[in-house]
């Protein structure tokens, strides 16, 4: 994964988030109970969680990605709600910061473990730019405002695509999927027994968000552990 696409894509959420005006920052996203102000205060938050993740393989200096979870979650909270100028500034400069590191990793700093919370899950510094895409692309969606998992590079669609069924695969109660695309991406989910087939970015929206427009089922829509 190279700084290269996430910072394409990247490029393309800040312009979406310098076109909304104030009233639109405080509609609701597709993440349940957020609005488009909760999206973009977390994505500005999370690029700058990745910084310190970063900054541990570049430095040397130990440290976490969040001090706990309980003020992260107040961080997103308390830039929910500012205008949309400082929304959209707060975008454009963490993503900065964080596309300046991801540029200068190199190949020995991927194998570099820092944990998410002090004692809690180890996060591979090598994997920081999947992540970042991962958030970037799939947030960006989220804001309901043009762009879409269909606005995604084809390969990045396949790539979230194979990365949510082993998220599924190993779930601790994996639904039974066999999923293949009209692009021909196919993933088999445990015994395979409910066959999903759409355009990949409709199943990758099911997936993610549990909305089912365009995606073909042969039974009853099976239930996810997660994400729909």
């Amino acid at each position: 994964m190279t700084p290269a696409l996430v910072a394409a894509e990247t490029d393309r959420l800040v312009s979406t988030a310098a076109s909304f005006r104030n009233e639109a920052v405080l509609a609701p996203s597709l993440c349940e109970g957020w609005s488009r102000g909760h999206v973009l205060s977390h994505l500005a938050r999370n690029a700058d969680a990745l910084v310190r993740v970063c900054d541990v393989a570049l430095t040397g200096q130990p440290d976490t990605m969040y001090d706990d979870v309980a003020s992260r979650d107040a961080d997103i909270d308390r830039g929910a709600r500012r205008a949309a100028h400082d929304q959209a500034t707060d975008i454009r400069d963490s993503a900065a910061r964080l596309q300046e590191r991801l540029e200068a990793l190199r190949p020995e700093h991927a194998d570099v473990r820092v944990e998410r919370t002090p004692g809690g899950f180890p996060i591979a510094v090598g994997m920081v730019a999947f992540m970042r895409l991962r958030e970037v692309v799939f947030h960006h969606v989220d804001l309901d405002a043009g762009y879409s998992f269909e606005s995604a590079p084809a390969e990045v669609v396949s790539l979230f695509l194979r990365d949510a069924a082993n998220r599924l695969v190993h779930a601790d109660t994996p639904p039974s999927l066999h999923i293949v695309t009209d692009e021909g991406d196919e993933h088999v989910v445990g015994e395979g027994a409910s066959r999903v087939t759409g355009a990949a970015a409709h199943v990758l929206l099911w997936l993610a968000r549990g909305r089912t427009d365009g995606v073909r089922f042969d039974g009853p829509v099976p239930t996810l552990p997660f994400g729909g």
